[in-house]
């Protein structure tokens, strides 16, 4: 019998994990590393209620109304959702914060939301945010997680003194006697959380999504891919992420599945062999950095080594072909048992060995990186959303699945292509608009509910959504021709000597790349080729940027000649979330980088 808990049945999300606690009690919900106990622990559905009643009377205490906001700014565990669910049940608006976030852009959306109340992880959080000039009127408490005194020296003396009525610990704030769970509010159209957009350009929009969008959409996808009780989820993608709360938090507790918050990504390698997790959801970056790490070692090893490597990638992706009933029959699938056992598993292993579902959405996934982990067995499903569709739109399926697209939709949610080729969406799980910003919700979203992307898409006759490109990232040369970047992109970064690159030319007569070199694959290259590896004040740069411009021109050849890249621009600091560069969610803010290098930038148009 299913044990999926239908959306009427749910109501809410609160409501959601109530039902789950009364139909799978005892039930693995949450695993997490203790690091006091150096082990993996369990929380059950039921011990997990227990810790929530525990953190809604902490709540209850700070005479907060339905309808106030209370933000987080944490990693992935277990108290992630004691907090949002206890604010939840309390008819509390939760708004998530990136842990890595920039402390302006914090301050500002506290102030923004209004928010009263604040969980943080680490003291060191607030005192970022409290320089950054900070006084929100409308905070009255900020929780720290981390057991430390208020009056601990790392918070600043401005901090603790202007702020100590404010501040609390955890372990003071959440108190010994609770009470049962309470859920007040039963409307699933009553507004659950605000979720700021970080945005390439400009300050962050706050999107405002119901209970309803949200349920509709796990829902939704809980029927394109399918998800059992017995699946384990391994965590790592940040909770304030939409595609991992709606897809990563709130489904598998639609249908009873465990989750396990990984250590960090430093650790991801060790923790997928411990957990050993079935279902896999991740942005590209991170099978762009497995694919990387692959191909390094390739390099190092035997000719018959990249042979035999390519050979089962071909074999393997054939196979695939073959069961999509795309290509035919070879009598080299004969011999795949051997070719997985000598490659394709070993690759397999380093990722727990169990994995049946890996999805891929926030960002493109390169055909090639694609290919690969398809032609080794393992079965990437591509996807595509976004924070205002709450946020999944589309999703291929194992048994329709296009890797060069991002799927069809899934049910309840309808798309076409609008009159300037942007995708548009329309559906239970579209949001109800942006806070405060009226303006920029009538931008986007049609009085019939129709919500513009602002992704440039094509649909074939099957369904199937290609993204080509963004209304806002594509280039318009001074000779009137269009370009989307993105696909250019991806083609250089096939080259492992690049590990980012940036394609530029708006209103320009030709292209330009600025190229960000991956530190390993450059040294070696440099040394067999007698350059030397420092670029900055390198005297050869020029002859380093002719012989990069070649590599990039190798592997954009299929690009019409209008689209021909004419000069490389090698930057030496990589793009960060740390320099402000790229946005939490590893998206490059192209208005940034290019007002970061608008000197060098002119140069390379100096003359034309």
């Amino acid at each position: 019998m299913s044990q999926t808990i239908s959306v009427e049945q749910a109501k809410t999300l609160d409501g959601l994990f109530k039902e789950r606690v009364h139909a799978t009690p005892q039930g693995e919900a949450y695993r997490y590393y203790d690091e006091k106990q150096k082990a993996w622990c369990v929380h059950t559905w039921q011990a997990m209620y227990t810790h929530i009643a525990q953190w809604q009377a902490a709540l209850i205490r700070e005479s907060l109304t339905p309808g106030d906001r209370v933000a987080v700014m944490m990693r992935n565990r277990p108290e992630w959702v004691m907090f949002d669910q206890a604010a939840l049940g309390l008819g509390l608006v939760v708004v998530p914060f990136y842990t890595e976030d920039r402390a302006d852009n914090v301050a500002y959306m506290l102030a923004d939301a209004k928010v009263k109340l604040l969980l943080l992880e680490k003291s060191a959080q607030w005192l970022e945010v409290f320089e950054a000039g900070s006084k929100v009127d409308s905070l009255q408490r900020v929780v720290l997680i981390d057991p430390v005194n208020v009056e601990d020296s790392d918070l600043g003396p401005e901090a603790t003194a202007a702020d100590s009525q404010h501040l609390t610990v955890l372990s003071d704030w959440l108190p010994e006697n609770t009470e049962a769970v309470q859920h007040i509010n039963d409307d699933p159209n009553t507004l659950a959380t605000i979720i700021y957009t970080s945005g390439t350009t400009g300050r962050p929009k706050g999107v405002m999504l119901n209970h309803h969008n949200i349920l509709s959409n796990a829902h939704g996808s809980l029927q394109a891919v399918q998800v059992n009780p017995d699946d384990l989820l391994l965590s790592f993608l940040p909770l304030s992420h939409t595609f991992e709360r709606t897809v990563g938090y709130y489904l598998p507790i639609m249908c009873g599945a465990t989750v396990a918050y990984a250590r960090s990504i430093p650790l991801l390698q060790e923790d997928l062999q411990n957990v050993r997790p079935t279902i896999l959801i991740s942005v590209p970056r991170i099978y762009e950095r497995i694919y990387a790490g692959v191909q390094t070692k390739l390099d190092e090893g035997s000719a018959f080594a990249r042979w035999l490597f390519n050979f089962t990638v071909e074999v393997g992706y054939s196979r695939f072909e073959y069961r999509q009933n795309r290509a035919g029959w070879r009598p080299a699938f004969l011999i795949w048992p051997l070719l997985d056992k000598l490659v394709a598993a070993k690759l397999i292993n380093k990722l727990g060995g169990r994995l049946r579902h890996a999805m891929s959405g926030g960002a493109a996934l390169s055909a090639e990186i694609s290919r690969v982990f398809i032609g080794l067995g393992l079965p990437i499903l591509q996807g595509y959303g976004m924070t205002e569709s709450s946020p999944v739109v589309s999703v291929n399926r194992h048994s329709d699945n296009v890797p060069s697209s991002v799927g069809v939709p899934i049910a309840g949610v309808d798309v076409r292509i609008g009159d300037d080729g942007a995708l548009l969406i329309r559906g239970p799980n579209v949001m109800m608009g942006y806070w405060n910003n009226s303006q920029a919700t009538e931008a986007v979203l049609s009085a019939d509910g129709w919500l513009n992307s602002g992704d440039i898409a094509t649909i074939d006759l099957q369904g199937h959504i290609t993204i080509t490109g963004r209304l806002k990232d594509i280039i318009v040369l001074s000779t009137g021709e269009k370009i989307p970047p993105g696909d250019m992109e991806a083609a250089i970064m096939r080259d492992l000597i690049f590990d980012q690159a940036l394609v530029i030319g708006e209103a320009r007569p030709y292209l330009c790349a600025l190229v960000v070199l991956n530190p390993e694959n450059w040294k070696k290259f440099a040394r067999q080729n007698n350059i030397d590896t420092d670029i900055t004040g390198n005297e050869q740069i020029k002859h380093i940027e002719e012989i990069l411009l070649e590599k990039v021109t190798q592997q954009t050849h299929e690009f019409p000649g209008y689209a021909r890249i004419r000069k490389v621009l090698v930057i030496p600091e990589s793009w960060s979330i740390e320099n402000e560069m790229m946005t939490p969610t590893l998206k490059l803010r192209r208005a940034k980088i290019l007002e970061q290098h608008k000197v060098e930038i002119e140069k390379l148009y100096a003359g034309h």
